[in-house]
């Protein structure tokens, strides 16, 4: 059979493959899938048992119900886990059936198979259950209002809220709403615990008023390895959290689960500490936890800093001060020495390992050891000898993988995207570096095309070491090395990625996915311009109130370097980007008519109107300026300042759900767009947020922009899609 291009039914057809979660040996491993129907236009997860002696998976949860965030029993013969409840059938409630079936409850089942007992009835639904060391208790995250923080009077006000017709919300607070939610409702995620032989259910934090990370509460507590105290990181800030601050706090645990039982008071652990403080997690043998800080409250990708607590003496050590990465998701080893972690480095997310012996006696000597090399890492597991995660790359979905606690002998243990991927080519990609402003050495990535006139093996069938970019030809500094023979001009296309401190890794992405881009036969470039994270704090720092300076002539340069060794045409060339991505194309197109056409999906288009965002935090020192001083600032690389220069056709896209970057944005943009008299398009989509979600939704997405870069770039390789733009 021949293989096709890739398109948007290819992507979504891929099943989604979940971070592990290995039992204690590491010989059994709980993965979440999700695969999705755009007949339902939903998707669905289910957990499935893998061997990592090879045989073949084993699903543990019905196709028909979700069901995520599993946790293993420390003996390893029950499996705990979140569902949705099917709809109740009418009058169940009256009949002694659960009240709350519309949220997602707690459940548990034998690891051998049976049928799954709900454990909770919870009246705002529970999350990231933990078990106990004991395996007699389970503890989970349920939101509570803090008007009524009781499980009655929480299901009692939310009843009530509901039948009230008024439906107002009233704040004084500067942080009063996040992402595509408001925050005006009094609801914070408190931690519970369950006493499987009895039944109760005890509210283990009912001092805390703070909210849990906004973005996502998971894994952010921890129970210590004797069962009598819990940490975790919530908002310490109070009303109107000016400014919004988060740190870690400790809270002992009763023996006992039950209703005459009190729960411990509350402690701030990091009230030594003026910044944000998270994600607290203790040592096997319970004498210390690490936890991550930031020293900068107004600079959100101020690299995270690991600092251990020792629970004896009360001393608390800074480790990797003096290392200029930005730790993410560690876990301790198996044997309290030894702390994994993961971090962004040179476009790629590695497993690196911190001896934290030598770490305490000797911080800036005796920084975190990377142990694996390219693609992208999800937060290390470690257990049994071996370290547990998932592997993806550009040209590779994610998969698991484990490996040896050094990194060596990496195998993937999973194939769950095998089968859709038999039937794609995937585009070679290619690592390379430039020279940008200022002379930086600037690194990027290139999907090329896919040849459909030539056979290939699968990207599936490879070894999970060749997953990534360097499995491609090698990185080069394209401005001095000779195009290989053979290549051809083909028509460019830049994803710029969003953030701005964020990158465009070596990672397969869902929303963004450059080999869809790829396929009709356009040269995507992926720029991790001056502002990108994974290269030291003063390289992500450096656009700091100059955000279309340096990263404006990155691109520029970029695109100079692919013209100059053939790779790209001139003629046909487009931005694309998303977020300060889109940001930036707006920028570009107000500076230069290089490019035929133009995407901006969610992008700032005015600084001073972007103060309707979620977080207004930090913005003096992002964006030059306040709207009371230093408006000059503000205006300096502010595209609307600068619509005289707009000539590029632009396609515009947001979500009306959108509060970080409001939909009144990209409406602003166009309308001065059409004012002017220039081509452009909005597509507007009532049900998504900052991101595109929905399958179907995607696929018209997917229509829109790639019909656009069709109708200004000029016909390609046809390959079926929807589309209404051309």
């Amino acid at each position: 059979m021949r293989r096709q291009a890739m398109t948007v039914e290819h992507l979504w057809a891929l099943p989604r493959v979940g971070s592990p979660v290995p039992d204690r040996s590491g010989e059994l491993i709980i993965v979440p899938v999700t695969t999705y129907s755009m007949e339902t236009n939903e998707g669905t997860t289910r957990l499935w048992a893998v061997n990592s002696g090879h045989a073949a998976p084993r699903p543990l949860t019905s196709p028909e119900t979700s069901s995520w965030q599993p946790a293993l029993s420390p003996d390893g013969t029950r499996l705990a886990f979140v569902r949705k409840l099917a709809r109740e059938k009418p009058g169940g409630a009256q009949k002694g059936g659960p009240l709350h079936t519309d949220q997602p409850q707690l459940y548990l089942m034998p690891i051998g198979g049976g049928e799954p007992e709900r454990l909770t009835d919870m009246p705002l639904g529970v999350a990231d259950p933990l078990w106990f060391p004991d395996g007699r208790r389970i503890a989970f995250l349920a939101e509570v209002f803090l008007s009524a923080p009781t499980i009655e009077g929480t299901s009692e006000l939310a009843r009530s809220r509901e039948e009230d017709p008024v439906k107002a919300r009233v704040s004084e607070d500067r942080v009063y709403r996040y992402w595509d939610r408001w925050l005006t409702d009094g609801k914070v995620h408190h931690i519970f615990a369950l006493d499987l032989d009895t039944g109760n259910v005890m509210d283990l934090t009912p001092g805390s008023a703070g909210w849990f990370p906004l973005m996502d509460p998971s894994d952010s507590y921890r129970i210590a390895p004797d069962g009598r105290e819990v940490a975790f990181g919530a908002c310490l800030s109070l009303p109107p959290h000016d400014p919004l601050l988060f740190g870690v706090f400790t809270v002992e645990v009763p023996d006992r689960i039950g209703p005459r039982e009190a729960a411990g008071k509350l402690a701030l652990l990091t009230s030594h500490h003026p910044a944000d403080a998270e994600r607290p997690v203790y040592s096997p043998d319970g004498r210390r936890i690490v936890y991550g800080i930031q020293r900068e409250i107004d600079f959100y990708a101020d690299r995270v800093r690991l600092v251990c607590y020792d629970r004896h003496s009360g001393e608390h050590v800074v480790l990797t001060e003096a290392w200029d990465r930005s730790a993410m998701g560690w876990s301790f080893g198996e044997d309290s020495s030894t702390v994994f972690l993961r971090a962004e480095t040179e476009g790629c997310a590695a497993l690196f390992s911190l001896d934290l012996e030598s770490a305490l006696r000797e911080p800036d000597k005796n920084p975190p050891r990377q142990i694996t090399s390219r693609g992208w890492f999800t937060d290390p597991r470690p257990t049994g000898g071996r370290i547990f995660s998932t592997l993806e790359s550009l040209r590779q979905p994610p998969e698991v993988i484990c490996c040896r606690v050094d990194g060596t002998e990496l195998r993937r243990l999973t194939e769950f995207t095998r089968p859709v991927l038999a039937e794609v080519r995937i585009g070679a990609v290619e690592e390379i570096t430039f020279q940008g402003a200022g002379g930086a050495s600037v690194q990027m990535f290139v999907v090329h095309p896919p040849d459909l006139s030539i056979e290939e093996a699968p990207a599936s069938s490879d070894s999970p070491a060749s997953q990534s970019a360097s499995a491609d030809p090698p990185a080069a500094s394209i401005a001095s090395t000779p195009a290989p023979p053979g290549r051809r001009a083909h028509p460019l296309v830049h994803i710029i990625h969003g953030g701005p401190h964020a990158l465009s890794g070596d990672q397969w992405h869902w929303r963004w996915n450059p080999q869809v881009f790829a396929a009709p036969g356009y040269l995507v470039a992926l720029v991790n311009f001056q502002g990108s994270t994974g290269r030291g704090q003063e390289f992500a720092a450096s656009i700091l109130g100059r955000w279309g300076d340096r990263p404006y002539q990155d691109v520029m340069s970029a695109t100079d370097a692919l013209i100059a060794q053939g790779l790209a045409d001139p003629r046909r060339m487009a931005v694309t980007g998303g977020s300060y991505g889109g940001y930036l194309a707006a920028w570009i197109a107000s500076q230069t008519e290089r490019f035929a056409c133009i995407v901006n999906h969610a992008g700032v288009s005015d600084f001073q109107t972007e103060y309707a965002s979620d977080v207004t935090q930090g913005r003096r020192r992002a964006m030059g300026g306040e709207p009371w001083d230093s408006i000059e600032g503000m205006d300096r690389y502010n595209p609307m300042r600068h619509a005289r220069g707009f000539k590029s056709p632009m396609l515009v896209i947001h979500g009306e759900r959108d509060f970080r970057v409001p939909y009144d944005q990209g409406l602003e943009i166009y309308n001065v767009y059409k004012a002017i008299g220039l081509p452009a398009r909005l597509v507007c989509y009532p049900d998504e947020n900052h991101w595109i979600l929905k399958p179907r939704n995607s696929r018209h997405w997917y229509g829109e922009v790639l019909g656009w870069l069709e109708r200004w770039l000029g016909a390609t390789a046809h390959h079926g899609r929807e589309s209404s733009a051309s």
